[in-house]
Order: structure tokens, then C-alpha cells, then sequence
């Protein structure tokens, strides 16, 4: 997977240097990005229309058009992940979220939880509230009846449900309860008795139901995962797919029924209306739907339908279409698959299935199939090279580019041995590594390829999943069969049989200033290799909350951040673990995917969209209106670092001066002077190339670079690994 820059930390030397701190904006700790536009439920409330997000729950008034966002940061929420949203009589707004219920009225929120409630799970699907009152309440656990006080819980073990996978409720005029399960089909419930339509009863049906609506005549509309659209009349049942009616998609995610009786039908294909004759179909392209996703629909008193999909919410009266556009950030999605900083501070965001972002300064750049030369809206992993190229595994091939030129290479025109590339790598030479799934290692020098398997080489499985390039060259490969060492000549294999590793999966892995490699496991925890010794941290003998890591990353400090699958996020300073996870920390989801640190300290984490995070507040640049000399310049950490073979550092001056930029070593030793000119206000980097004034390469170990402006100094630490 995606390789990280890392710092290294070192006990400073005892030159007296006046040190001033970074200007730093006083932002909060947490500060969450999410892709607003993927809208699962619609409802509306007079002149006020919900919409259930994946990055939060939002309103939006119907005349005005003013929006108002609730996320986990500033609200009561549970999670940013918004499945679905019921209003009872009360008006008090029932939420579904992937991390538990939440009960909103007048301001104050009420969460519940598998460990405040008998909720059956936390991944809550949808509500339903019957004419009583009583909450009705799908989870991934089984079924939920809230009836303010008591909670009873139906599940495969003591009732009927075929499958405690509860997606949809629907209820009819007799009270019955239709319930949709995500594999074991349909299920009538009438307060007693349980009856099972699925496909082992009636030889068709398709077991993934992902909607139920009931109309005027008792008819139920049953949108199903797969095969289309289903009508029962209690005594027969009529199917509808693309085979034999205007159905655009056999994925039916959602139906509402308007007051002439008119079917709306949203599907992963288009919308459709059914008038019980004659099928109209909406998609992108005759239409102004901003997706053909369409994963919620809602019909108000006007007649006005609203649509909510996965590229925003749209209102239309029979005539005119309108969209709304619900986000709140230029992440367009909230499936981060990969994070990477460049030495100019900006932070690149590669996402499942929308493509690239950059981040510069609060500005949003996205780059995606059909506005660049990206092949594929799935970018897997991110790096430099050093020269400010960005080299990105897609499931199209490799991609570079340099800010202006895309350049792919695929099997097509290239040596690459598949177009399924996860993991990328460059080494001090300006190679590019590669890993594939499926076929093996690849080498780019830029002119030629050179492919590593199993069969032609010591590498443990062709499936590769992330690679590390140590100080020395060599290279440290991750794949589903061990840990590979290859230095170039030899190659050596770590496994679970001969190591102390506990399973061979690797995930992740990333290299600290000593040269110490960490290895991030699926199903082992996190183990620790130092050349001679390993040690092994597993949920059982450490503060690691989940033995699946999915990422690690290591801050200026040696602080080691791990991501894990479900556990959260946890820091390890090398004695004492902390753990960061929806519970206690503004995370919007414990599954941890992506980790950055970046050159000022900040932790980036892709979890449920992109959260950023460092103890005492996000630490941004900002232009000092002191003019005043000690307080106007900022001296930013180098980047990458530790680094091989050259750092880029960065500065800024709010007024002219006279600036030196010099390195010294540990014994207070000048090694290097990068510059002494005069500047006039602005923002600037210079390169080091680890040599001394002789252009001689100096040794690996830590180095302090200076900055002197006018009579004050400030100095930081960077480190060589060579």
C-alpha cells in the first residue's frame, strides 16, 4: 500500500538557538472532510426536506434553499455514515448510522448503542414507526422495537426472521410488519406469526430485498438487490426486470409512491416511473439527475418528487428539474483508499471510485476519468519521487504526473505485468516499484521493466500489498504469502514459520529513524523488526485495539499511529498506548484505511471520509500580522523525512530580510550553508542534497537545519538514513 514520509525524533544539542514557535491558526483537534452528495434518505418535514448523507445529516429548506449540516463534530451524532431517518408524531427525528441510533428534538441528542441499550447492533439500516409510536429498527444484528422505554429484540435464534441482516420495515393497514433482510428475503410479521417469502419458497425470488412500500390497494412493491422490482397482491406475485418491462436496472434501492398512484422507482441505472401501463425512464442522460444512482426518493403534499443520489439531491415538480448541491468540502468521496504528502504541503487524497483530490490551503483540485488523464476513478496508493512527479496505482494501470502531463502505463503499451497495481514505491535511484495483485513486483527505471514472481524470483506470493525502501536500498515487500527482503541480489523471506510474525498477510509497513521496520498484519496485529530481534503486539499483550492493521504512519516524535479494521486508531510512543475511536474522539468510523502525517504535524486519516487530527488543535500556516522580525517568519518540517537522497525545506517571511539557511551536525558543527542572501517577503524552500560545502555526502544520522534572519534564529530536526 501506499508508502508514508516519517520523521524521526532526537534530543537537541546544546547550541543556544532562540527558538519561535509556528504561527498556528487555533483550530479544534479534529476537523472532519466528507463527500456530502451520497443521499440514502429523503424526508420531508412542511418546508424543510432531511436528507441522510454519508458524511452527516443535513436539511435543506424547500423556499429559501438554505442548508444546515449535522455531523459527528458538531452535533450528537454517532457517526457521519447516515443510512436513513424516520419523524414520528412528535416531531422527534429518528437516525440510523453505522455506529448506533440517535434521537433528535429541540437541540439535544440521545444516542443509542449496544452498551447503553438492547439495540442488537450498532450498524442501524433503517426505521420504521408504526401507528402506535413504537420504533421499528433494522440493524445488521436483527430486529429492534423501541417503545420509549422497552426494548424487544427478534432475531434468528428467537423468532422467525430468516436472517438477523435486516435492510428495510414496511408496515400495512393492518399493522403488519414486511420486513426486507439482506439474504434470506421477505418476512411478514403480524404480532404473533412469521411468515418467510424467499427463494427457497417460491423458487424466484431474489433474497436481497432493499425496499418495501405498500400502496393504496395493499399492494407491496418490493425493490430487491439484484432482480429487479416484485409486486404482491397477498395473492399473486409479478416481477419486473430488464427483461420483460422499462425497469432501467435490476438493483432497486428505493420506491415511493405518489398521489395518482404512480411508482417511482430508483435504481443503481436511472429512475423510473411505473403508471401501471407505461414505463418513463430519467438518467443522466435525458434528464437532469447528477447520477444514475438513484438511493432515495420522497414525494411531498405538491406533488413534488425529490430524488436524493449518490451526486446530490434533486427536486422535480413534473417540468422543471433542480439540483442541490450538499457538500460541504471538495472531497468527492468518502472512500479514501490513499493519503500522501508533498513537499509543497499539499495532500493527496485517492479515493475508491471518484478519483483524485488535492488539498492546498483549504482549496480543492479534483482529478478524475473524465477531466484528466486518470484511466481509473480508483486510485490505490500515492508517491513522490522527488523530482514532484506523483506515481499512482489504479486498477488501470500506473499513473504519473508531473502537475501538467498524465502519463499511463498498462499492460498494453508498457512492462507492467498487471493493470491491478496496489502499491507503489521509489527508491533513491528514481526506481519505481509496483506491486500488483496477482503478478508479482515490478521495477521501472524509466526506460525498462523488470518484473519479479514467484517463479523467477525469492518473492513469497504475487499478490504484493505494500512495499518500504529502508536507508541501506533495500526493499521490504508486503504480500499475502510473508514479508520479503530484497536487497537487490539476494532475497530473504519472513513467515509465520521462521519468524516471529503471527500471520503472513502483510498490510502495511513503514520504516522509523532507527531503520526499525513495522509491520502492520491482518489478523496478527503489528510486529517489529529491528535486523536481529522482533517483537510482537497483539490485542492480547499491548493497548492495540484490533489485530487487523490496516496502516501505519510515524511522527516527528517516533510516535508510531496504527489504523485498524473496527478498533479505531491507537498511537504507540514506544511505552504507553492511547486509543482514538468513535467513543471518544471526533473519528467518524473505526475502520481506519489510510494514515499521513504531514509537514506540520498533522495526522491524516482516511476513516468514513478524511479526518485531521493533532492534540492541541489542526496546525495550519498562517501569515503573521506582527512585523516584528522574531515573530514574522515560519520554519516548516522538512519533507520527506527521514529522507534519501535530498529533503526540501520550506520558510516564509512577513518582511525583508537578510536570511541564512545552514545545516549543522550533532556536535554543533556547520556541515552545510544552503543559502545567505537577502529576501524580501514571501514563502520559500530550498533543497538539501545531503552533502557537505565540499559536495561531499555526508553520513546518515540527524541534523539540525538553521534559520537566521536579521538577529533571531530557529532551528528543527531532520534525519538522514542512507
Amino acid at each position: 500500500m501506499l508508502q508514508l514520509h516519517i520523521k524521526t525524533a532526537v534530543t537537541l544539542f546544546a547550541v543556544a538557538f532562540i527558538v519561535q514557535s509556528l504561527a498556528i491558526a487555533q483550530n479544534p483537534e479534529w476537523i472532519n472532510y466528507t463527500n456530502d452528495n451520497c443521499m440514502y434518505s429523503t424526508v420531508i418535514e412542511g418546508d424543510t426536506v432531511w436528507v441522510a448523507t454519508t458524511g452527516g445529516l443535513a436539511k435543506i429548506n424547500r423556499t429559501t434553499g438554505e442548508k444546515y449540516y449535522f455531523k459527528k463534530e458538531n452535533s450528537g451524532l454517532p457517526s457521519n455514515y447516515v443510512r436513513s431517518l424516520a419523524l414520528d408524531g412528535a416531531g422527534i427525528k429518528w437516525v440510523a448510522t453505522s455506529s448506533g441510533l440517535a434521537k433528535y428534538y429541540n437541540g439535544t441528542w440521545t444516542v443509542y448503542k449496544t452498551s447503553n441499550s438492547n439495540l442488537p447492533s450498532n450498524d442501524v439500516q433503517s426505521i420504521t414507526i408504526d401507528s402506535l409510536g413504537n420504533k421499528w429498527i433494522a440493524t445488521s444484528g436483527g430486529l429492534a422495537k423501541y417503545n420509549d422505554t422497552t426494548w424487544t429484540v427478534y432475531t434468528t435464534s428467537n423468532s422467525g426472521l430468516p436472517s438477523n441482516a435486516v435492510s428495510t420495515i414496511a408496515i400495512d393497514g393492518s399493522g403488519n410488519k414486511w420486513i426486507g433482510t439482506g439474504d434470506g428475503g421477505l418476512v411478514k410479521y403480524n404480532g404473533t406469526s412469521w411468515k418467510v417469502y424467499n427463494s427457497s419458497v417460491l423458487g424466484f425470488f431474489v433474497n436481497d430485498v432493499r425496499s418495501i412500500v405498500i400502496d393504496g390497494s395493499g399492494n407491496k412493491w418490493i425493490g430487491t438487490g439484484g432482480g429487479g422490482l416484485v409486486k404482491y397482491d397477498n395473492t399473486a406475485w409479478t416481477e419486473y426486470t430488464t427483461s420483460n418491462s422499462g425497469l432501467p436496472d435490476n438493483q432497486v434501492t428505493s420506491i415511493a409512491i405518489d398521489s395518482s398512484g404512480n411508482k417511482w422507482i430508483g435504481t443503481s441505472g436511472g429512475l423510473a416511473k411505473y403508471d401501471g401501463t407505461t414505463w418513463t425512464v430519467y438518467t443522466t442522460s435525458n434528464s437532469k439527475l447528477p447520477s444514475n444512482n438513484v438511493l432515495s426518493l420522497a414525494v411531498n403534499g405538491s406533488g413534488n418528487k425529490w430524488f436524493g443520489t449518490e451526486s446530490g439531491l434533486v427536486k422535480y415538480d413534473g417540468t422543471t428539474w433542480t439540483v442541490y448541491n450538499f457538500l460541504s468540502s471538495g472531497l468527492p468521496s468518502n472512500e479514501v483508499l490513499s493519503l500522501a504528502g508533498d513537499d509543497s504541503g499539499d495532500m493527496w487524497i485517492g479515493t475508491n471510485s471518484a478519483g483524485l483530490a488535492k488539498y492546498h490551503r483549504a482549496t480543492w483540485t479534483e482529478y478524475n476519468a473524465s477531466n484528466s488523464g486518470l484511466p481509473s476513478n480508483s486510485v490505490l496508493s500515492i508517491a513522490g519521487d522527488g523530482l514532484g512527479n506523483k506515481w499512482m496505482g489504479t486498477w488501470s494501470g500506473l499513473v504519473k504526473f508531473n502537475g501538467t502531463k498524465w502519463t499511463v502505463y498498462n499492460t498494453s503499451n508498457s512492462g507492467v505485468p498487471s493493470n491491478d497495481v496496489w502499491s507503489v514505491a521509489t527508491d533513491g535511484s528514481g526506481n519505481k516499484w509496483a506491486g500488483t495483485l496477482g503478478a508479482g513486483l515490478a521495477r521501472f527505471n524509466d526506460t525498462i521493466w523488470t518484473v519479479y514472481t514467484t517463479s523467477n524470483s525469492g518473492l513469497p506470493n504475487n499478490y504484493v500489498w505494500t512495499i518500504a525502501i529502508d536507508g541501506s536500498g533495500n526493499k521490504w515487500i508486503g504480500t499475502s504469502g510473508g514479508l520479503a527482503k530484497y536487497n537487490g541480489t539476494t532475497w530473504k523471506v519472513y513467515t509465520t514459520s521462521n519468524s516471529s510474525l503471527q500471520s503472513n498477510s502483510i498490510r502495511w509497513l513503514a520504516i522509523d529513524g532507527s531503520g526499525t521496520i513495522w509491520i502492520g498484519t491482518l489478523g496478527g496485529g503489528l510486529a517489529k523488526y529491528n535486523g536481529s530481534t522482533w517483537s510482537v503486539y497483539t490485542s492480547s499483550n499491548s493497548g492495540l485495539p484490533n489485530n487487523m492493521v490496516m496502516s501505519i504512519a510515524i511522527d516527528g516524535s517516533g510516535n508510531k499511529w496504527i489504523g485498524t479494521s473496527g478498533g479505531g486508531l491507537a498511537i504507540y510512543d514506544g511505552s504507553t498506548w492511547k486509543v482514538y475511536n468513535t467513543s471518544n474522539s471526533g473519528l467518524p468510523d473505526n475502520n481506519i484505511w489510510p494514515l499521513a502525517i504531514d509537514a506540520l504535524g498533522n495526522t491524516w486519516v482516511g476513516a468514513s471520509g478524511l479526518s485531521v487530527y493533532k492534540e492541541g488543535g489542526v496546525a495550519s500556516v498562517k501569515k503573521s500580522q506582527n512585523n516584528n522580525l522574531s515573530e514574522g517568519y515560519a520554519l516548516l518540517q522538512n519533507y520527506p523525512n527521514p529522507f534519501n537522497p535530498s529533503t526540501r525545506i520550506r520558510y516564509s517571511l512577513n518582511k525583508p530580510s537578510q536570511v541564512k539557511m545552514s545545516i549543522f551536525n550533532l556536535l554543533g558543527q556547520r556541515v552545510r550553508t544552503l543559502q545567505n542572501v537577502f529576501q524580501p517577503a514571501g514563502e520559500y524552500s530550498v533543497v538539501w542534497d545531503a552533502t557537505d560545502d565540499s559536495n561531499n555526502p555526508v553520513c546518515s544520522g540527524i541534523y539540525l537545519y538553521r534559520l537566521e534572519a536579521g538577529n533571531t534564529a530557529v532551528q528543527k530536526k531532520m534525519a538522514l538514513v542512507r
